[in-house]
């Protein structure tokens, strides 16, 4: 088949490869805009149209799907499917209607779960176990298509959503290029995703990504893998924003038994540490949260270098407090 494929960021780079050694010829890309990227903020074409770049194709960047001068130049490629994988942009009706066998999105969950922009964040945040790639037909309503083919992945305990998308631009690319092949052929028909389990997974904002330490242990760690590398995970303390990367939670404190008199430690102080309340120590920096203490990995203070969280405590001489002295708290 003649493709035009489309797609933006690196997670969509393995699909394209994918497609670039199949059966199928790709015609052209489909990419958004060169943007600013890095900490220089340099304007820079994406990591798809660099890709692209290299094989000598034609690369499309029209500020909108919508552009009259973009869909004059899909149909004069006629491609016979145009597939899809992290776009960035809803594509009309207009362009829907011009490959025969449509538009083929590879979208990272299993569908009908995490309708959205950032499925794998959410698998994470909401502590699912497992999750997947669902390859679907594009239709106007947003993730909605039916369905031609599905792959699971589970979800580690140590998963970060960066670890975790990673693994599935390169397992759903093979699914991908295999649906392709079925829709040629015409082994493979779409089906309608069911009507229950629908979920939405908006994409995640910095405000999302402020840790909120009066949460369980267990959640103050789901959000910080959720949200590396992206948008980031952060704290204040005293004002200073501090970008965080995963944390070890430790073992919850036992329950005590009641047949023994004995009770539970009080949710605000657990651990004997306060939600967001700061504990420096030779093992470690920990941090009380609803629960029981985070021990903090990798830290980056505004304007400076990633660092471990004790050379971190040392530069800011945490550890050196006055007894009696309020203990630093994270905010």
């Amino acid at each position: 088949m003649r493709l035009v494929f489309a797609g933006t960021p690196q997670t969509a780079v393995p699909s394209l490869e994918k497609l670039l050694s199949s059966r199928h010829e790709v015609v052209a890309v489909l990419t958004r805009p060169d943007a600013r990227v890095g900490r220089g903020r340099r304007v820079g074409p994406s990591p798809v149209a660099q890709r692209a770049a290299k094989e000598g194709l034609e690369v499309l960047r029209p500020a909108s799907p919508r552009e009259p001068g973009f869909l004059a130049r899909l149909g004069e490629l006629a491609p016979d499917c145009c597939p899809v994988t992290a776009y960035g942009a809803l594509i009309p009706r207009a362009a829907l209607e011009v490959p025969v066998h449509g538009w083929v999105n590879l979208h990272f969950s299993l569908l009908p779960a995490w309708r959205g922009a950032a499925p794998v964040q959410h698998a994470i945040l909401h502590g699912d176990d497992v999750t997947g790639a669902t390859t679907f037909r594009l239709v106007a309503e947003l993730d909605a298509g039916p369905v031609y083919g599905v792959l699971t992945e589970p979800v580690g305990p140590d998963d970060t959503s960066g670890d975790l998308l990673a693994r599935l631009a390169e397992s759903g690319a093979g699914l991908l290029a295999h649906t392709l092949d079925g829709i040629e052929s015409g082994e493979l028909r779409a089906v309608p995703q069911p009507a229950d389990g629908v979920s939405y997974a908006p994409k995640l904002t910095p405000d999302d990504a402020r840790v909120r330490w009066t949460a369980p242990a267990h959640v103050v760690g789901r959000q910080i893998r959720a949200c590396t590398p992206a948008p980031g995970a952060w704290t204040t303390l005293g004002g200073t924003r501090l970008k965080l990367w995963p944390v070890r939670v430790h073992a919850a404190v036992p329950p005590g038994d009641p047949a023994a008199g004995e009770s539970p430690p009080a949710p605000p102080v657990a651990g004997g540490l306060a939600p967001g309340e700061v504990s420096v120590s030779r093992s470690g920096v920990t941090v009380g949260t609803a629960t029981h203490p985070v021990e903090l990995g990798d830290v980056q203070p505004g304007g400076k270098r990633r660092m471990s969280a004790a050379e971190w405590a040392r530069g800011l001489r945490l550890g050196a407090a006055e007894p009696g002295s309020a203990a630093p708290v994270l905010d």
